[in-house]
């Protein structure tokens, strides 16, 4: 028999009997909807096969139109990613500045662009584009998407960078000082080393929403990224495969970000195992060296000055 939780009271025989209810009910009703779903497609003539071979039996749509839109989402997205994760860190730092005259002007930045909508944030950098640049017409939609991404990712990365280091326990900042560290070292070899682990999952979270909106851009500003690229394959099969058009379209962003979430959570796994065997330990005659007289008592050495 298992042990017993300590977060929560184990179900009894009567609330086991409740789950198992509910979970009936709630696939019966799930069951039904999907039934009564189908059975509106169908009476509309939706699941005729003719509506559906162009993007599930004819390669040449996806020759033509699906993987190049693919190919200019994975530009944009990949472009936006690269630009936004290191300056998302850079203001995400400068917002726990000890200088208010770096702290302040970080927040606001980060503040503003994070309530600005990413839609409008890419209609206003199209707009500034067309207006102050040289930009050829043809390739400012594509520079359009990835500033209004990166302004807007950037921004919210900032505060998952931000609440990454400040959720390490505080011990790691002040044994880190105690050995000498300047606070440019404490960040780079201590702080940020320790908070990627934890910040992963937001910041993997953050890169599907990237990969997700720029859909926007081809919406909006024309670019000719995957669900646009899409509309042009429905519009010349006919313009009757609505349905069959998105539903092709959503089953190659969910493989898409489903493969992004498994990288990342191989690469988590792969990061927690390589600190377990190679975690670096400080030990008591390094803190006596670089701080003098700032003796370890009790406990083990590498306890009281691991960093």
């Amino acid at each position: 028999m298992s042990a017993p939780s300590v977060l929560y009271d184990q179900p009894g025989p009567r609330a086991k009997q409740r789950n198992i209810i509910y979970t009936v009910l709630f696939v019966a009703v799930l069951a039904g909807v999907l039934w009564w779903a189908l059975d509106l497609m169908n009476d509309a003539g939706q699941l005729e096969w003719v509506k559906w071979e162009p993007f599930f039996a004819d390669g040449t749509t996806w020759t033509t139109y699906l993987l190049p839109g693919l190919q200019a989402t994975a530009i944009a997205a990949g472009l936006a990613m690269v630009i936004a994760l290191p300056i998302g860190a850079f203001f995400g730092i400068a917002r726990m500045s000890d200088h208010r005259a770096v702290r302040a002007p970080a927040g606001i930045v980060v503040e503003f662009f994070r309530a600005v909508p990413v839609l409008l944030l890419m209609v206003f950098a199209n707009e500034a584009y067309a207006l102050f640049t040289d930009i050829e017409r043809d390739v400012r939609p594509l520079y359009a998407v990835v500033t209004g991404l990166v302004l807007y990712n950037a921004s919210v990365l900032a505060e998952v960078v931000r609440a990454g280091i400040l959720a390490l326990p505080k011990g790691q900042t002040e044994a880190a000082l105690a050995v000498g560290m300047r606070k440019g070292q404490l960040m780079t070899n201590v702080l940020l080393p320790q908070s990627v682990t934890a910040m992963l999952p937001a910041i993997v979270s953050q890169l599907v929403v990237i990969v997700k909106d720029t859909a926007l851009g081809g919406a909006i500003l024309g670019y000719a990224e995957l669900l646009n690229e899409s509309g042009a394959a429905n519009s010349n099969a006919g313009g009757t495969s609505t349905i069959a058009q998105l539903t092709a379209v959503a089953i190659v962003y969910i493989i898409v970000n489903a493969a992004l979430t498994w990288l990342a959570s191989w690469l988590e796994r792969r990061m927690r195992r390589s600190k377990k065997s190679t975690g670096a330990v400080v030990g008591g005659g390094m803190v006596e060296e670089q701080a003098p007289g700032m003796h370890l008592t009790g406990g083990r050495s590498g306890e009281s000055g691991s960093a």
